[in-house]
């Protein structure tokens, strides 16, 4: 995606780096301000790059314009949301916000380095191993600030801290169900049909009633 539009004086150029070095080459502005996203969904790019450009736009006005009332009035209203976020979305994203620190704070994560630190392996390219399971579907990760991270209870410590056998049943299980994050949160749930017991307690001692957990989830997915 790559898009140029001009408000009053700013230029914005949007899409992937290629994109906007070419026309950064070309430029003949005086200063230029980038921002980088490392994941964001192609919509919501849209949307922020466009109310970016706006506020930018609209704040050099105000600068240029510094006795004008209405360039403060359009400025404000710029700033204001078009349609203030409901309660209910509110209170979702609150508690997104809260399980995703829960799991990252709650140690159970390892980087690639780290992997291969404990599992003997190759240090020259030590996430080279990890990602090879994640992409065989061994073991899945949670990405965070841009770096993946995996769940240090799906490693057999007895087997030289390599994937359990029965995390690739689970993970076959939630294909195209659950994400990375989604299946972190499923793990380290209390589960009923585990008799309240979290799935990743037992993933090592009682791998077929995890996965049986897991069966049971899909189900009540597929028809919740």
């Amino acid at each position: 995606m790559g898009v140029a539009a001009d408000h009053f004086g700013v230029l914005a150029s949007v899409g992937t780096p290629k994109e906007v070095q070419v026309r950064l080459g070309r430029s003949q502005a005086d200063r230029v301000l980038v921002l980088e996203f490392d994941s964001i969904e192609p919509s919501d790019f849209a949307a922020l790059a466009d109310n970016f450009t706006n506020v930018a736009s609209s704040m050099f006005e105000v600068l240029i314009e510094r006795q004008d009332r209405g360039s403060i009035e359009r400025l404000a209203e710029v700033l204001v949301p078009r349609t203030p976020p409901s309660p209910r979305l509110l209170k979702e994203a609150s508690m997104l916000v809260q399980a995703r620190k829960a799991v990252l704070e709650s140690g159970d994560w390892l980087t690639a380095a780290q992997i291969a630190q404990l599992a003997g392996l190759s240090t020259r390219n030590p996430s080279a191993q990890p990602n090879k399971w994640k992409k065989q579907g061994q073991i899945f990760a949670i990405n965070h600030g841009g770096v993946d991270y995996f769940p240090g209870y799906g490693l057999d410590r007895d087997a030289g801290f390599r994937p359990l056998k029965a995390l690739a049943k689970v993970i076959e299980v939630f294909a195209g169900h659950k994400d990375g994050w989604g299946q972190a949160y499923w793990f380290r749930s209390e589960n009923s049909f585990l008799g309240g017991k979290r799935p990743q307690d037992l993933l090592a001692s009682a791998p077929d009633r995890v996965i049986g957990a897991a069966m049971d989830e899909l189900q009540e997915v597929s028809h919740g």
